[in-house]
């Protein structure tokens, strides 16, 4: 297991277009992926999980990503957000 803390740059924060572009590359993965914000904990594969967290710009998230591919899919997380979404 591997994880890696990150903060939320899209204006928009985690709502529609990103969730589903979040967990659309998630699901891409075979390891079992969590964000866990400081009131939540939510399947990263999964839009309506992501958009139910209301996960807003600047809100700091535990990325948690642990199986085979985990180190790929951190690595993935972690560009998308960085990258506001553009990175697709």
């Amino acid at each position: 297991m591997i994880s890696k803390k990150v903060v939320i740059r899209n204006p928009e924060g985690l709502h529609m277009r990103p969730a589903a572009i979040f967990a659309e590359e998630m699901g891409r993965f075979e390891c079992e992926i969590t964000i866990r914000t400081e009131n939540d904990e939510v399947n990263a594969k999964s839009i309506l999980s992501i958009m139910t967290a209301c996960i807003k710009c600047g809100e700091e998230i535990d990325l948690e990503c642990d199986g085979k591919d985990e180190a790929e899919a951190i690595e993935r997380a972690v560009s998308l957000i960085v990258s506001e979404f553009r990175d697709v």
